[in-house]
């Protein structure tokens, strides 16, 4: 007897699965460059200087710096494809490309949420707020794209 829970999931080829790594990424990176662009604005703002310390106007670059490289990371996958596989789908870009767009979420979590601690910082005026803020949402982060799917994933094999 089938199970009928199978009906809802289809494998897909290489090809369709290459094809989708690579529009996810397509997908992703114009939402990271409008906040790498956003990051540099901010430096440029009159009350940039004003409002933040020496060492806080060092923790924004250190944020733009980590938004970069979550863009080289998230950016690599179609580099990769098109240098070294141009004309196959396999499994191994799949993996590499896969992980690749997962660990672009590192640093691309963490330079949201220093900057998150920065505004936070000028709101609010208390350090110990902004860096609880900062934190909360890396937690959340950290849980929306690492722990819940790996959750379902586990519970879905299951079923």
């Amino acid at each position: 007897m089938t199970d009928p829970r199978a009906k809802d999931v289809e494998r897909i080829s290489l090809e369709q699965a290459t094809s989708h790594l690579l529009e996810e990424c397509r997908t992703i990176v114009p939402g990271v460059q409008a906040v790498f662009g956003f990051q540099l604005i901010a430096v440029f703002n009159q009350g940039f200087a004003q409002k933040l310390t020496d060492g806080e106007q060092r923790l924004h670059l250190g944020a733009i710096a980590l938004v970069v490289l979550a863009m080289g990371l998230v950016m690599a996958p179609a580099a990769l494809h098109r240098q070294a596989e141009p004309r196959t789908a396999s499994g191994r870009f799949l993996r590499v490309g896969s992980r690749l767009v997962l660990w672009s979420l590192v640093p691309l979590s963490l330079g949201l949420c220093l900057d998150v601690y920065l505004v936070a910082r000028v709101i609010l005026g208390a350090s110990a707020w902004a860096a609880a803020l900062a934190a909360a949402l890396l937690l959340a982060l950290g849980a929306l794209w690492y722990a819940l799917p790996r959750l379902l994933a586990a519970r879905w094999k299951d079923e």
